[in-house]
């Protein structure tokens, strides 16, 4: 008795193993036996002032930032639309005109 998830792309039940993965012979279909987690969906990230951020929110600069390996400063002011959560110690990925993609700590940003 095959005690393997059905293939979520044609559901067959001829599944097998494949080290980490599941894999479909009819359709060639891969997936993960472990779903991805997302480390960013169960923390909590706030602004300098306390306010809970979220995937989208547009931000302004409190402080002037220095990019590193450049010469470019991110200046007081600026904004930042359309940001991403993301884990670690920068905890805000986004991109910034002028300037491009870079991550931001939360620390140094207020809700716009």
């Amino acid at each position: 008795m095959n005690n393997l998830p059905q293939c979520p792309t044609c559901s067959s039940e001829y599944t097998y193993e494949d080290g980490e993965l599941y894999v479909c012979p009819e359709c060639a279909h891969e997936w993960p036996k472990v779903p991805a987690e997302n480390p960013a969906a169960d923390t909590v990230v706030c602004d300098a002032f306390g306010t809970e951020l979220r995937d989208g929110d547009s931000l302004t600069v409190i402080k002037d930032l220095k990019v590193k390996g450049s010469s470019l400063v991110v200046k007081v002011g600026t904004k930042v639309k359309n940001i991403r959560i993301v884990a670690g110690d920068h905890d805000i990925d986004c991109k910034i005109d002028g300037i491009g993609a870079m991550q931001l700590k939360s620390e140094f940003v207020k809700k716009a």
